[in-house]
């Protein structure tokens, strides 16, 4: 098909009108893109009360009302005038925002495809004074109390294509109360109200940010989340981590706030995510509310029309301080997180004594054994308790419990693989201990299907998933170790025989030529043979039997995006999950009573321990409350 033809014009200089008009198909894009500017502006008037009101999903009207310091009279034509602001003068002032907005084109693109009423009152005004139109428009007296109040009125009345654009009514007033919800969860000291069609849907008073947060997200999100404060310098993260049980199907449970502004950013996204890896299933997605304040100089929000982007000076320090300040938190994530936490008791430590009954109300309130051994603490085919007079080896006569692991003994130099973790002393425990509920799990019951262990605890019963939990444990046992082995060393490199040759464009040949330190920190060789080749000429060794070419294309890709790599981490851990899943014990094993309290005691002292390798729970309490709802008891 031919292009039409165009006339020809001359080069002129647009109206402003026009002008506006353009710049209003990026500042907004939708009712809700009107919301958030003029929810910002609020904010950055400081106000403490504002007060949303929507008319047919806000197509038709769009009204908030604050309490902040108002405008002054003689500069009411300038708010609406395009690029007018009083929040930069100068590009210093640019490169150290500190306010939502900054550009001065908010006011005026929504002006020029809308009806916008402006009122304001400042605290030494005798009455408030209004504007109606454009810049153009005349002052006119008006009342109203302190602050301003912004009316718009029939989006898009004067372009009609895109009007057509809009979705439904239901569908446009879903994105405007998302953007209100957003805002609302980054500044709890403030108040927020939002009605719809005349009905108020939704109305959040001053608070704090837990209960602000559990407000909007629901009691799920405040019954599994993890407050998290860490600082470095001049980086802050601060917020509510979900917990890996409570994972949705969906990332809509994900905010991000950097310097009070809401973000999505690639870098933080991975950074979280990557956090979340040893706890998450690869297709669930977690809940988070975490805001990073840092110095306005090292972060550009000028970057993308709706400011939702950003771009750190240092890319590399915010992700590795962002992905560490998250998985500290999720460290918790252990038994010992739920009540009292007691101090951690060693991984391989013992019970022995008998005080069962002494002190807690009479006999057979809790179930003891009187010694207990540490549960699969050895990388070996064998497990042996310091049961008096064992005879024979643990889950001996049993196939599937605990496999050979000597095809795993190059993960860990051979050394593991003959070696048992150093037992120690038994632990006695006093029924004062039992009393201050230093035992969070409990003590084992009985063991259902196979598959569960069923303990008591103060708080009523406990199942655990004997397999998952024993996974983790094993998982971190393996991880501990070969960090201790590797500690201070120099990376284990596999040369290859043959070196890997592949096609690589330009920005992947710069990215090796210029990152070979950290590549050769990494265990790899990644050398330019041409222009556009690359040759893979060693590899760590625990990733020799990787495919060379998908692992240097990876590892190219996140140091040109994230300035370092958790590539090998991940290939690493993945290995280490297997041996922990093939290693662990397996479903139908029947286990004594002392083997399961082992296992609850591990438990409590392994980080990490409420989910296994795969984001699966490994343990959930059911109160006594919910047991005596089930037979009706005192009803």
């Amino acid at each position: 098909m031919n292009a039409p033809i165009t006339p020809h014009r001359p080069i002129q200089a647009l109206p402003d009108q026009l002008i506006s008009q353009i710049a209003a198909g990026e500042v907004v894009e939708r009712p809700s893109a009107v919301v958030k500017e003029l929810l910002e502006n609020a904010l950055d008037s400081g106000a403490t009360q504002i007060t949303v009101r929507l008319e047919e999903g806000g197509v038709k009207r769009i009204a908030i009302t604050d309490n902040g310091r108002g405008i002054d009279k003689d500069q009411l034509p300038l708010a609406l005038a395009r690029h007018a602001t009083s929040k930069i003068a100068s590009l210093s002032d640019l490169e150290n925002v500190g306010t939502l907005g900054f550009r001065g084109e908010a006011l005026a693109s929504i002006a020029s495809v809308a009806a916008v009423t402006l009122t304001s009152r400042t605290a030494d005004a005798a009455h408030a004074w209004e504007i109606v139109g454009s810049h153009n428009g005349s002052v006119s007296p008006s009342s109203g109390a302190h602050g301003t109040t912004v009316d718009v009125q029939d989006l898009y009345f004067n372009t009609p294509a895109r009007r057509k654009f809009l979705k439904s009514e239901q569908t446009e007033y879903g994105h405007c109360a998302e953007v209100v919800r957003r805002i609302a969860l980054a500044r709890p000291d403030v108040s927020f109200s939002l009605s719809h069609n005349g009905r108020t849907i939704d109305q959040w008073n001053i608070s704090e940010l837990a209960k602000r947060s559990a407000h909007i997200l629901g009691n799920d999100f405040a019954e599994a989340r993890l407050a998290l404060d860490e600082s470095a310098g001049t980086l802050r993260l601060h917020g509510f981590a979900g917990l890996p049980t409570a994972s949705k199907a969906r990332a809509d449970g994900q905010f991000f706030y950097v310097n009070g502004r809401f973000v999505r950013d690639k870098l933080l996204v991975h950074a979280v995510r990557m956090a979340y890896q040893d706890v998450l299933h690869g297709d669930r997605f977690p809940s988070y509310v975490l805001a990073l304040d840092l110095d306005p100089a090292l972060v550009d929000v000028n970057v993308h029309p709706s400011k939702i982007e950003v771009r750190f000076r240092d890319s590399r320090s915010v992700h590795q301080f962002v992905f560490h300040a998250v998985q500290r938190a999720l460290a918790q994530t252990s038994a010992t997180a739920f009540g009292s936490v007691p101090a951690p008791l060693p991984a391989a430590s013992t019970l022995s004594g008998d005080t069962a009954g002494a002190g807690l109300g009479g006999p057979g309130i809790w179930r003891r054994e009187q010694t207990q051994t540490s549960f699969g603490a050895q990388f070996t085919n064998t497990f042996a308790p310091a049961t008096p007079g064992a005879a024979r080896p643990f889950f001996a006569d049993a196939p599937g419990v605990a496999q050979d692991t000597a095809a795993y003994g190059a993960l860990f130099g051979g050394a593991a693989a003959s070696s048992p973790i150093t037992q120690v002393e038994p632990y006695i425990a006093s029924p004062e201990a039992i009393a201050r509920e230093e035992y969070p799990l409990g003590f084992a019951l009985a063991q259902l299907h196979g598959i569960y262990i069923l303990a008591q605890n103060t708080k009523g019963l406990v199942l655990v998933d004997m397999h998952a939990a024993h996974e983790r444990i094993l998982y971190e046992q393996l991880k501990n170790a070969l960090q201790a082995q590797v500690s201070g060393q120099d990376m284990q490199v596999q040369s290859l025989l043959i070196p890997v040759t592949f096609y690589a464009d330009a920005i992947e040949v710069s990215t090796a030529n210029e990152n070979q330190d950290t590549l050769k920190a990494l265990g790899f060789d990644i050398a330019a043979l041409s222009p556009t080749t690359l040759a893979v000429r060693s590899v760590p060794t625990l990733l020799k039997t990787a495919d060379a070419q998908t692992l240097a294309r990876d590892v190219l890709r996140d140091v040109r995006e994230y300035g370092g790599s958790r590539v090998l981490i991940e290939r690493q851990n993945e290995l280490l999950g297997t041996l922990a899943c093939h290693t662990a014990v397996r479903a139908n094993r029947i286990l004594s009573v002392q083997e399961m309290n082992a296992l609850l005691r591990q438990m409590e002292s392994t980080e990490r321990a409420d989910q296994c390798n795969h984001g699966r729970p490994t343990w959930v309490q059911v109160e006594i409350n919910a047991l005596d709802k089930l037979f009706l008891r005192g009803q």
